[in-house]
This record gives structure tokens, sequence and C-alpha cells, in this order.
């Protein structure tokens, strides 16, 4: 068993990938990579959330260390980091969400991808502190968490095998409901909230070995989940972000390395597009989306947790 504090090899923080300007291998696929100011420190399995026009990473590997309390945030006019007030401990793989100007930190996990936590606090930028709410039904970790009618949907996950759990955390109340559950269990998966309904693509049971393509859409009127389009190129770990009405999912893990590829999802099709790659694979981030463009910080260039980049880099069509 991994103990608190080890890696399965050793954690540092690198930047493997030269800083470019501009990056587009093919022109028959759409949009466009520019490479903005380079993180504090190389971090991966981060929680990423975008929140009044800044994107901030939570938690995370990083210096050696599994269980990173660091807070961290861009600021894209500025295009600069600061670092911030840390969570209140140490933990990786926590879904983050910015909603009503605070930073709602869930669950995640003090040891490197296990031993999964019910913590739940939610980060005030105006007094650069943490405040714990109540904590999950249960404990969780790679969830993906969005905002829904006021409300944080927390779809998936894994305790100690993926799950095909969906609760809800009401901000106003802090009260915890459950919703109908996915048809597939599943963690380090794909969320979107793309005109009132969900769609949860991708991720893995238990283990990359175990990468899906399965893709479901929540409609809450119903309160049931429906099966769409499956994801091109089964992966888990990835970036989601929302884009002209689309979900991006990009890059990820599999057993022997990461991946690259760059993939939208047209609910009004019901049909998956490809973009221009990321300008290399990466897995263990996030996106934070600002004026039309998703900035996606950090992330772990080969698989597993052994190395971290530092790059920031950032999508628009």
């Amino acid at each position: 068993m991994i103990r608190r504090r080890e890696v399965l090899a050793s954690l540092v923080a690198v930047a493997v990938t030269p800083m470019f300007a501009h990056a587009q291998t093919d022109n028959s696929d759409p949009g466009n990579w520019t490479s903005r100011a380079r993180m504090p420190v190389g971090r991966s399995e981060v929680g990423v959330a975008e929140l009044d026009g800044k994107v901030y990473v939570v938690g995370g590997y990083a210096q050696g260390n599994v269980e990173q309390p660091l807070n961290q945030v861009y600021d894209p006019v500025a295009d600069s980091w600061q670092t911030l007030a840390p969570l209140p401990r140490g933990l990786n793989h926590v879904a983050v969400i910015g909603y009503a100007h605070r930073l709602y930190a869930f669950g995640g996990f003090r040891q490197q991808n296990q031993d999964p936590v019910a913590d739940t606090n939610v980060y005030d930028p105006s007094t650069d502190s943490w405040t714990a709410l109540p904590p999950l039904p249960s404990a969780l970790g790679a969830m993906a968490v969005v905002e829904l009618d006021e409300q944080l949907h927390l779809v998936g996950g894994r305790d100690t095998s993926s799950v095909t759990t969906h609760r809800i955390y009401d901000p106003s109340s802090e009260q915890w409901s459950e919703a109908a559950a996915m048809q597939a269990q599943r963690d380090h998966l794909a969320l979107a909230n793309i005109g009132g309904r969900l769609f949860a693509a991708g991720g893995r049971l238990n283990s990359p070995a175990n990468n899906l393509s399965v893709h479901e859409m929540y409609d809450p009127t119903l309160d049931s989940w429906q099966m769409r389009a499956v994801l091109p190129t089964p992966r888990s770990g990835v970036a989601t972000a929302v884009l002209n009405g689309l979900m991006l999912v990009m890059g990820g893990e599999r057993t022997n390395g990461v991946f690259d590829v760059n993939e939208a999802y047209d609910p009004s099709s019901d049909a998956w597009t490809t973009l221009a790659p990321l300008p290399s694979g990466r897995h263990g981030t996030g996106a934070g989306v600002i004026d039309g463009v998703a900035y996606v910080p950090g992330g772990g260039p080969v698989n597993g947790g052994s190395r971290q980049l530092d790059e920031t880099i950032a999508f628009s069509f």
C-alpha cells in the first residue's frame, strides 16, 4: 500500500515541453493553442475551476508530495499567478467549482489516488480563507462537478471502486440530496452543463486499463440518464470545457501513456468532432473558461504521477 507522502516514482515538478507561441498541427482540425505564464510549480491531479474571471488550481501532486494543499490562481488579464490560502489539508483529485463568488471544493484522496475523504470546503477570495461545510454523505475522490439551476451536481468518483453516484449540494441551504445515478460506474470523467442538461463522457472503471467511451445525458425534468454518442477516444483524467455550445474533452491518460486528443461534442447533432490537439499529451488537470478561451494548467506528461508540468496552455476557436 502507498503511504502518505510516498509516490510511485520520484514525484518532482518538471516542465518537459518547451514554451510555444502557437500550435495547430492539422489545418483541418479547428482551434488554436497558445502558451501563457508558467505556474509557480508543476502540478497534476489537481482541481481546476473558473471563478470571477480567474482560474483556480487546488490540491494535487507537486514537489514530491501527493497531498498538496496548494491553492493558486491565474489571472489571464495580467498573465500571472498568485499563491493563496491553502486547503485545510492536502489532497489530490479534489472536485472544485466556482459559484456565486466562492470556490467550492469537494472530496479528494489523501494518498495517491486512494484513501478518499468527505471534506467539503468553500473559499472566499475577499478574505482569502476557507470555511468547512457539511461533508459529503460518503467519502469520494475523482468526482466531476457542475452547476445546474443554482445547485452543484457531483457525479461519479471512486471510494474503493468506481461509483455511479449523483449527488446534489444546495449552497443556499447547505443541504445534500440524491439524484438519479448514472448507468455506468466511473471516475476521472468529463462532465458539462449545456442547455440545462448534463453530459458525462468517458472516465474509467477503477484504472486507466479500463478507460470508457460511454457517454450519458442527464435530464433534470425526468431525473434520468440516457445514452448518447460514445466518446470516440476512450479516455480518463481529462480536462473539460464548454465553448460555443460544445463540450470539449481534452487530453487524458491510458495505461502506457497520455493523450493529446481534443474532441468536441455537439448536443444538437449528437455528434463528435476532432479539434486541434494539445501541444503535448497530459492528464490530471482541468480547464477554466474565460471570454471564450479555455485555460488548461499543468497536468502529468506521462502515465501515473511521477512527473508534472508547469505549463499553462490556452485553447480558442
